[in-house]
């Protein structure tokens, strides 16, 4: 019996040996760059492996993530080390093999980004917040923002929306300090070095700054992804969320506009915009956008009052000066019709020569307004529009002008 139990042990201790034997010289492949050679060390070890104790297992599947991690397989890597560590290894030894497989995503991720591969920086980048959910969430900030690069919009509402549910505000301090020799003031990008800068006499208005929140942001984008995909009402849902949370964002409440719009609903359309030029009273965009909608609701006084407006703001805001001389021009149709409906008796020839006054008045009233569109940079609608009037009221010096004028442009 003791001869049996003596042979089982040394059949043992023999598998032992040869399980350190295979590991030590997969590891040796490793240190030496030969990372195809070490994997296929250790799959053609797998059954004498499968037999190990759990200490010997935890420093295979730690060597197999050291090489996923130099092969770039990341998945792979991060799944290695999860099952090290779920057989016994300590974070000592993990830790810092966790730290190089980060920069080596990241890495991957930022060179994806550069050549324009946003898909595969998304997942990328996913990886790393996923490594660490409490200290890279910026990284899961990234990762939406590389899917919407790649108009991989249904990926890129899942990450935006775990952010939102992590309540994720991107919040940062920034550090600045004077140099007193320039003047000018600089940012320290450690707080470390920013304690040491202030005891310096050599610099001074040492300040600390937060950046604003990416919230808003995040569920904004939320909305305009549910815009995009087709999914308005949740887009407007969405809106109303992020509103809670900043109510003074203008972009939020022009993004509910531009829905309110396409979705038909002019009333709610105008009354969002309202809402934003109390908030900005001085944005020519948005006087313009009313004027549009103001236009299409057929309330033509407010739509002319409204792009007035936008040229006071922004005299070079051409499509407003183009949509108010179009607006004014609208009420010429219906002269022209009256005009071809008269016949020749002596009332007729008098409602007529009332009518052609009135359709000059028109006219007239957009020579100015043309005019001073075409000074801004020779628009050649409006050249071609003003010459067209001249014309018509017999100005043959003004034809001439905007004839000479619109043959230049070509």
């Amino acid at each position: 019996m003791k001869k049996l139990i003596l042979f089982i042990l040394l059949i043992a201790f023999s598998f032992a040996n040869a399980q350190k034997k295979e590991l030590r010289n997969a590891n040796k492949f490793f240190t030496a760059g030969e990372y195809s050679s070490a994997i296929d060390l250790l799959e053609s070890s797998v059954d004498l492996f499968d037999s190990s104790d759990d200490k010997i297992k935890a420093q295979v599947m730690f060597l197999y993530g050291k090489l996923h991690t130099s092969m770039d397989d990341f998945e792979l890597a991060i799944k290695a080390f999860d099952m090290s560590k779920n057989l016994g290894t300590s974070d000592q030894l993990l830790n810092p093999e966790i730290n190089r497989l980060e920069t080596a995503i990241i890495t991957s991720a930022v060179g994806d980004n550069e050549t324009e591969n946003f898909s595969s920086a998304a997942v990328k980048l996913k990886l790393v917040y996923d490594l660490n959910t409490e200290t890279n969430k910026e990284y899961l900030y990234y990762a939406a923002s590389s899917a919407v690069n790649s108009l991989d919009y249904p990926l890129a509402l899942e990450y935006y929306e775990l952010l939102r549910d992590i309540k994720y505000d991107g919040i940062e301090t920034k550090f600045f300090i004077t140099e007193v020799s320039s003047g000018n003031e600089i940012e320290i990008n450690s707080e470390t070095e920013f304690n040491l800068l202030q005891k310096s006499k050599e610099y001074d208005n040492a300040r600390e700054e937060d950046t604003d929140s990416k919230f808003p942001e995040i569920v904004k984008n939320i909305a305009l992804i549910y815009k995009e995909l087709g999914q308005k009402d949740k887009a407007l849902a969405a809106i109303e969320a992020a509103r809670l949370s900043n109510p003074d964002d203008v972009g939020l409440i022009m993004t509910a506009a531009n829905i309110y719009f396409e979705l038909g609903n002019k009333e709610a359309f105008k009354v969002a915009m309202s809402e934003a030029i109390e908030k900005e009273p001085n944005n020519p965009i948005l006087y313009y956008n009313l004027g549009v909608v103001s236009s299409d609701l057929g309330e033509k006084d407010d739509a002319i009052s409204y792009y007035e407006k936008s040229i006071d703001l922004d005299p070079t805001n051409e499509n407003s000066y183009l949509n108010l001389v179009a607006l004014i021009l609208e009420g010429e149709q219906d002269i022209v019709s009256q005009m071809n409906s008269l016949g020749t008796s002596r009332s007729d020839n008098l409602k007529y020569d009332q009518l052609k006054e009135s359709r000059e008045n028109l006219y007239k009233q957009c020579i100015p307004i043309l005019k001073d569109l075409i000074a801004i940079n020779n628009n050649i609608e409006a050249i071609r529009t003003l010459m067209n009037i001249y014309g018509t009221i017999g100005d043959n010096a003004g034809y001439m002008e905007m004839k000479n004028l619109l043959e230049q442009q070509d």
